[in-house]
């Protein structure tokens, strides 16, 4: 967790087949940068508006993908700021990101969104600081 930047957040597109009937929408292979290992996938939905903030994972690295709707996360570091990135199928990818990061994120489509998240741990309800949305000076209503 020391020397945490965010700029250790990997962006990575994903590819996106057309297939007859509906797409195929990868997320991530073990030959893949962003693979830790493997503890656990799970799927968060978050209704339009709404955001769910801020969380710290001590441990975990979490690799996100939402391929339903569209999604602003917010990373924060008290000392170096804040850095945002909306993910959805028009702009579709994987966000890798390590633990000792603050981040929260809001559904920014008019229906909800799907949020994928597959850990390289199992969820652990010990090693993962939580603080209200309104705590750190985010404005959750700008565009």
């Amino acid at each position: 967790m020391h020397g945490v930047s965010l700029s250790d957040i990997r962006f990575t597109p994903l590819r996106r087949v057309a297939a007859p009937g509906g797409d195929v929408l990868h997320a991530l292979k073990r030959d893949d940068v962003g693979w830790m290992g493997f503890g656990e996938a799970y799927f968060s939905t978050i209704e339009s508006g709404k955001v769910k903030a801020w969380k710290l994972h001590r441990h975990m690295t979490m690799n996100v993908v939402v391929p339903v709707g569209v999604v602003r996360f917010v990373f924060h570091l008290p000392k170096l700021g804040f850095r945002t990135e909306e993910i959805g199928p028009d702009r579709y990818a994987r966000l890798t990101v390590p633990p000792g990061i603050w981040f929260g994120f809001q559904c920014r489509s008019s229906a909800h969104a799907v949020v994928l998240n597959i850990a390289d741990l199992p969820h652990d309800p010990t090693e993962v600081d939580r603080l209200a949305p309104n705590h750190f000076s985010y404005d959750w209503t700008a565009q």
